[in-house]
């Protein structure tokens, strides 16, 4: 098969001990990142088979119509709505799932917390530099850090990676606090944390909120602007989730006003983010490049199921297929 392995930014993907599953295949591993359709149409128009890093590119009807020598996709991890699944069905392409791990992102989201807190990032910066002890030469800005112990730690989605992140919290001896649906606060509580009496009560009571919920039209948006509005004015909020939970805009204009007084992220709506970025130029908000499974255990971890997909496709043996009723429809 003629395979396609796109957005692998670091070429990382060759280095791989799962990347010899695909000996015997004609593979075309893609660093840079396309958009238009038209250009996107064009580069992957020879290809059988597509592996995609997670979301880095989305597929639409439009885009999939315009490649007819496509029969798979194999997803490294979950689908999480960047491919319009009815129209790949429709026009016979196989959708692969892999799988994930919450280890990564867990990790980077306390990375971030206590990097954040501790402003380890301006004060190593401006190490460099020769100042000393100095978050920031902006007087107003040169605060002390703080310690996570004792604080109360908010986490929104109680998941995998919220329940990790929670053990985290209860670790470092914070105030675990939880907010999501009536399943996820009843869990918390029998794992001895507490449920938050209320929307209201969540966001204003947090010195650190996390977000860890899965994208979809019932979550999209759903961090309002009056509830950032409600966080304490020294309070982190942090989203390694996806940026589209949080309503356009509400989190930059938040932070102007000091209500959350900072931010980690490391998801944002336009991904590579320009380098001109609005948030990027917020001295409160501490900003990774969606690092949060871009680690080599993951890496291994994701594109050995991805292959395999692709491997037992090519064989006549299709495996964890989204969709199965691509096959009435399947390309010869």
């Amino acid at each position: 098969m003629k395979i396609a392995i796109l957005d692998d930014y670091q070429n990382a993907t060759q280095s791989l001990k799962s990347y010899a599953l695909l000996a015997g295949h004609e593979v075309k591993v893609f660093n840079s990142t396309t958009r238009g359709l038209g250009q996107l149409a064009i580069r992957l128009q020879p290809y059988d088979a597509l592996v995609l890093i997670r979301e880095r590119t989305a597929f639409n009807r439009a885009l999939l119509e315009k490649l007819p020598n496509l029969k798979l996709i194999s997803q490294t991890g979950k689908l999480a709505g960047h491919v319009d699944v009815a129209a790949a069905t429709e026009l016979g392409i196989a959708i692969a799932e892999g799988i994930g791990s919450p280890t990564a992102p867990s990790e980077l989201t306390w990375a971030l917390i206590m990097a954040a807190a501790r402003k380890i990032v301006p004060y190593a910066n401006n190490l460099k530099d020769g100042l000393w002890q100095t978050a920031s030469i902006n007087p107003e800005l040169n605060g002390l850090g703080f310690v996570l112990k004792g604080r109360t730690l908010g986490i929104w989605g109680y998941g995998k990676i919220g329940q990790t992140v929670a053990g985290y919290g209860r670790a470092f001896g914070m105030r675990v606090m939880v907010w999501g649906s009536q399943a996820s606060r009843d869990k918390a509580v029998a794992d001895g944390y507490t449920a938050a009496a209320s929307r209201e009560a969540f966001f204003e009571q947090a010195h650190v909120l996390s977000v860890h919920l899965r994208l979809n039209d019932a979550t999209r948006g759903i961090v309002t602007a009056a509830d950032l509005a409600r966080m304490r004015p020294d309070a982190l909020f942090v989203n390694t989730s996806r940026a589209e939970l949080v309503q356009t805009d509400a989190l930059e204009q938040a932070l102007t006003r000091g209500r959350p007084g900072y931010a980690a992220l490391d998801v944002f709506t336009s991904e590579p983010l320009a380098a001109d970025a609005p948030l990027l130029r917020i001295p409160t908000v501490l900003a990774t490049p969606h690092l949060g499974y871009v680690e080599q255990d993951s890496y291994e971890l994701y594109f050995q199921h991805a292959f395999q997909n692709v491997v037992n496709f090519a064989s006549g043996t299709p495996s964890n297929i989204n969709n199965p009723d691509y096959q009435a429809r399947a390309r010869g």
